[in-house]
């Protein structure tokens, strides 16, 4: 951003010298013609709201003489429409404030246009737009006559579209997964029956679950082979019960019972033992088909997350379209944000130029 200096005169005088101005390029147009198409929004449904005041001072701003109908504290946003570096002196100077009118444009502009202010026709205001909307978006937008129900209406059809997709993928490879484990890993021992989620990420983690009770018969006794998740258990459970965990004691004593019943709550019962030994293939198949389940779940939530954020945003806006038409602007730190005007500033000798736009706060 460049700086410059302008002299400034007398109304109707031409200026000497430099001039003060911004000069925008790059992305800050966009930016800022981004902030534009927000502004003029917001100017559709403040405008609405409007009522004219009889003028009770004058003043000036820039090199343009402004009558002010209130006092205002103006703001103005100069957003170039091109790529190309646009001087946008003048820009404050052409700004009407507070519903003010121009009596001399400033000096050294080209073209400069008259500022034109929206002035939407006050439209319906019914108390229960803002339930709607969040009900059904859009239905509120539409009770108030405002073209943008339908992208609201189109964004929830939309985002519920996505959202059954993604649930359905997650549901077929869920499926898949589980027949892959019941048919390859889980079909040497006979198992059949459905596991939980925790279930079958173990299969996911280890080549085999081990056996439950490895001497069939009399006591419980654990698998002993790390390697495997129920040998894994129980070597957890002897290092956190034990005071030595390679050295058992007594079966009777208590370390040695508070261990026995970690390793019943933890390891996997006969009925649920796989093994994925000789079909390692298969176990990366199953691999990714979990991942992939997983990842459509995932989707699924942040659609319907994103479902959530389209019912707020249609209650937020239907509100304050209610508002603003029924009692005025809304306020912000004392003040009262009640109007938006525009202009356009063309170029010397090119066809870019700036967009000038101001908000009209009154206090």
């Amino acid at each position: 951003m460049r700086r410059t200096r302008k002299a400034l005169g007398a109304p109707g005088e031409q200026p000497s010298g430099k001039e003060h101005g911004l000069r925008w390029s790059g992305p800050r147009q966009r930016i800022l013609a981004g902030l534009f198409a927000v502004l003029l929004q917001a100017g559709d449904l403040l405008a609405q709201s409007s009522p004219p005041v009889p003028p009770v001072a004058q003043g000036t701003m820039g090199q343009g003489i402004v009558a002010l109908r209130r006092p205002v504290t103006p703001l103005a946003v100069i957003a170039p429409r091109s790529g190309q570096d646009v001087d946008s002196t003048g820009g404050a100077a052409a700004f009407v404030a507070g519903g003010g009118r121009v009596i001399g444009s400033p000096a050294g502009s080209v073209g400069a246009s008259a500022l034109q202010r929206t002035d939407p026709a006050k439209g319906p205001s019914p108390w229960w737009a803002p339930v709607a909307s969040l009900a059904i978006p859009g239905s509120g937008q539409f009770a108030l006559r405002q073209q943008r129900s339908v992208a609201y209406l189109v964004a929830e059809v939309f985002l519920l579209v996505q959202y059954v997709a993604a649930q359905r993928d997650g549901d077929r490879e869920r499926t898949a997964y589980r027949d892959l484990a019941r048919n390859v890993a889980r079909k040497p021992f006979g198992g059949t029956q459905p596991g939980t989620w925790d279930y079958y990420e173990r299969l996911e983690q280890f080549l085999e679950s081990g056996a439950y009770d490895r001497i069939p018969g009399g006591g419980l006794d654990p698998e002993l082979d790390p390697s495997t998740f129920n040998g894994a258990r129980w070597r957890l459970a002897r290092e956190t019960f034990w005071l030595n965990p390679d050295v058992a004691p007594a079966v009777s004593s208590a370390e040695y019972q508070r261990a026995l019943d970690f390793y019943r709550r933890t390891a996997v019962g006969e009925a649920f033992r796989w093994s994925w030994f000789d079909a390692t293939l298969e176990q990366d198949v199953y691999i990714q088909t979990i991942r992939s389940a997983n990842r459509s779940y995932q989707r699924a939530v942040n659609v319907l997350g994103a479902v959530a954020m389209n019912h707020l945003a249609s209650l937020i806006d239907g509100y304050v379209s209610v508002r603003i038409r029924r009692y005025g602007g809304v306020q912000v730190a004392g003040f009262t944000l009640d109007g938006v005007q525009v202009a356009f500033q063309p170029a010397l000798g090119a066809p870019a130029g700036s967009v000038q736009t101001g908000l009209r706060f009154t206090r």
